[in-house]
């Protein structure tokens, strides 16, 4: 079993090598990596086997990981090359004893149009720091996470009206009988195939201040940057949802190397 896994990620690896990374990047091969290291270690039959390099070469973890908590053992790492940048690279990453050991990654992502910094609700700008991540929906059926999860209809909404005491959380309503400003906020239901699966990123919840920016997720692609969300392949979201436990407190850090 372990030699079957390790030629299939062999393989993923030089494919992955063989491809440069471009507007809409290697993200089919990308998403097989993924689909089989969250399948095989759902299932524990993918075990990492002891490194035979010698522990002056072997990879360290993240910097952004000396950061995280102690009472969470589950991180999403989002890492742009500045903080202008519409693209970034994402990784996952298992906390294993007094470290750290790689789940996912790094595959590619888009974040926002204005980069990644302070957010705000005029900018298309991805909020830098470390949220939680507590809740998911989509437009399709549940994957399997074991994360609080809505199926998102046309009655479902993101409200973004700052002069609504509902700004920055999930309402649900019939279109046209909303007590916020329809126009400023998202009909989930109609957002079409980026919301099939997505998390939130608790930017901006706790408490909510009006007018810092809302409705930050963790989404599948559109090939192109957001208004402030974290797309990437629909697979790797399919792969991450599978993964998060919230037994296990999961996180996200957003930020530039």
């Amino acid at each position: 079993m372990r030699q079957l896994v390790r030629e299939g990620l062999h393989r993923c690896t030089l494919g992955y090598k063989r491809r440069r990374i471009g507007a809409s990047g290697p993200m089919p091969i990308v998403a097989g990596c993924v689909l089989l290291l969250a399948a095989l270690a759902s299932t524990g039959a993918y075990v990492q086997e002891p490194s035979t390099r010698p522990a002056s070469t072997a990879a360290a973890p993240p910097a952004a990981l000396r950061g995280i908590p102690a009472t969470t053992s589950q991180a999403v790492l989002v890492t742009a090359p500045n903080a202008s940048s519409t693209t970034a690279t994402i990784e996952a990453w298992q906390r294993a004893g007094n470290g750290w050991r790689p789940i996912l990654g790094p595959v590619p992502a888009h974040i926002g149009a204005d980069g990644i910094g302070q957010a705000s609700e005029s900018t298309s700008r991805t909020p830098a720091g470390l949220f939680s991540l507590t809740q998911t929906f989509g437009r399709a059926a549940n994957p399997g996470t074991r994360q609080p999860w809505f199926h998102a209809s046309t009655s479902d909404w993101w409200v973004s009206d700052v002069g609504s005491p509902a700004y920055n959380t999930h309402q649900t309503c019939a279109p046209g009988t909303c007590r916020f400003n329809e126009k400023a906020g998202e009909d989930l239901g109609r957002a079409g195939a980026v919301y099939d699966y997505a998390v939130v990123i608790d930017y901006n919840r706790w408490p909510v201040h009006p007018g810092a920016g809302s409705a930050f997720f963790l989404h599948v692609t559109s090939g192109r940057p957001t208004s402030g969300c974290v797309s990437t392949d629909r697979a790797v979201v399919i792969a991450i949802l599978r993964w998060l436990d919230p037994r296990q407190h999961p996180v996200i850090s957003l930020g530039v190397r």
